[in-house]
């Protein structure tokens, strides 16, 4: 009887040791190139799923709604990597990719790192970034800041800039506002950008603008509010704040507007990031992708929860640390933006912030960087 249920436990532990992944064991990629390389003659796809047993490419005519005009299956290479060329002029096209992960066929994602999206950021689209640089940006300078110590920062929401009715704005609520002088309330006071410059602050720190969930961008005319801390896509701007939601490119224009502004009014721009969480857990698009290895799992195997947003990223991961600093070298070379506030930044393990510290400050000395040094709960982090 022993024997038996000796032969029984070994049995059982087996299987559940099976269902846990070994996250570590998972091949890396050190390649620069992940997600989409667009020329008018050749796109080329890259991501990154060692789990996967099969990598679709779908193409849309549309960010929202219609049947793919295309699906095409990708190839595994070295390190986890699926990779596919389609020689061809794609441009203005829409793409998500779908995984097969232990024979499940996952939901259809963009993934994450998706420069241009669709209406509520369903689906990537292709497109050439240059086309989206406003006239001068080339030459755009950040101002002069030299003593991190003489930063005098405003915090600020792009809706509530200019949303008021005797705001004297007229793109209300939206990235241009901001870009807006000359401006005046009922009062005949300063309001907008004009205003800020008269508090004599070094930089403005928006509260986050990168893709969120929780505006219906479907709807800009409706009455929404978010304060945008339910990440979406990481790796591009907000679509509410956009004039053309609908247009994955026409936000991108329009917030280097902002900065290209900001930087010829004396202004820094900080940017509010926030890694240690996504808007969705299971359903996330990088779960989507590579189920669990870019969370925290608890003792349990259930996602850990520092964040009190039911999950939490492991930073301490390879990949997770190379999306992260991917991500901000992106923003501060395509965007200009002059420095970071981590939302929870405690929820990340130092030596990724001391990476993304220091490989920052080699291509921008003078850049601002600061967050929140605690958790919102435990984690399975020291």
């Amino acid at each position: 009887m022993k024997a038996i249920l000796t032969i029984s436990f070994v049995m059982i532990f087996s299987c559940i040791a099976a269902q846990a992944p070994d996250y570590a064991s998972y091949p890396s990629y050190g390649g620069k190139d992940l997600g989409l390389k667009y020329s008018p003659a050749v796109s080329t796809f890259k991501v990154w799923s060692p789990a996967a047993s099969k990598m679709e490419l779908l193409l849309y005519k549309n960010g929202l709604g219609g049947d793919p005009i295309s699906i095409h299956e990708m190839k595994m290479e070295a390190n986890g990597v699926w990779n596919i060329t389609i020689n061809k002029n794609l441009n203005r096209l829409y793409y998500v990719f779908r995984a097969t992960v232990e024979g499940k066929l996952m939901n259809e994602v963009p993934d994450p790192y998706a420069k241009i999206v669709g209406v509520n950021g369903k689906r990537a689209q292709v497109a050439d970034l240059k086309t989206t640089n406003p006239n001068g940006w080339t030459t755009d300078k950040s101002p002069l800041f030299i003593n991190k110590t003489d930063a005098i920062i405003y915090e600020l929401h792009i809706r509530d800039a200019s949303i008021h009715s005797h705001s004297g704005i007229k793109n209300k609520g939206k990235y241009l506002g901001l870009t807006e002088q000359g401006t005046k309330n009922s009062y005949g006071e300063s309001t907008g950008l004009d205003h800020i410059k008269e508090l004599g602050v070094t930089h403005v720190h928006l509260l986050p603008f990168y893709d969120y969930f929780s505006v219906n961008e479907a709807k800009p005319d409706s009455v929404q509010y978010n304060w945008g801390y339910d990440p979406l896509n990481y790796n591009t701007p907000e679509g509410s704040y956009s004039s053309n939601p609908k247009d994955g490119t026409v936000r991108i224009r329009e917030f280097k507007q902002v900065v290209q502004k900001f930087h010829q009014n004396g202004l820094r721009v900080v940017m509010d990031v926030v890694y240690n969480h996504t808007m969705f857990g299971a359903t996330s698009y990088m779960n989507q992708l590579v189920p669990g290895y870019y969370y925290r799992q608890n003792a349990k195997g259930d996602f850990s929860n520092a964040t009190a947003c039911g999950n939490e990223t492991a930073s301490e991961r390879a990949m997770m640390r190379k999306f992260m600093l991917e991500s901000v070298l992106y923003w501060v070379k395509e965007y200009h933006v002059d420095g970071f506030r981590f939302d929870l930044m405690g929820v990340h393990d130092i030596e990724t912030m001391n990476l993304i510290s220091r490989e920052l400050h080699k291509i921008k000395p003078d850049i601002l960087l600061y967050g929140e040094g605690w958790t919102a709960g435990s984690s399975p982090l020291p």
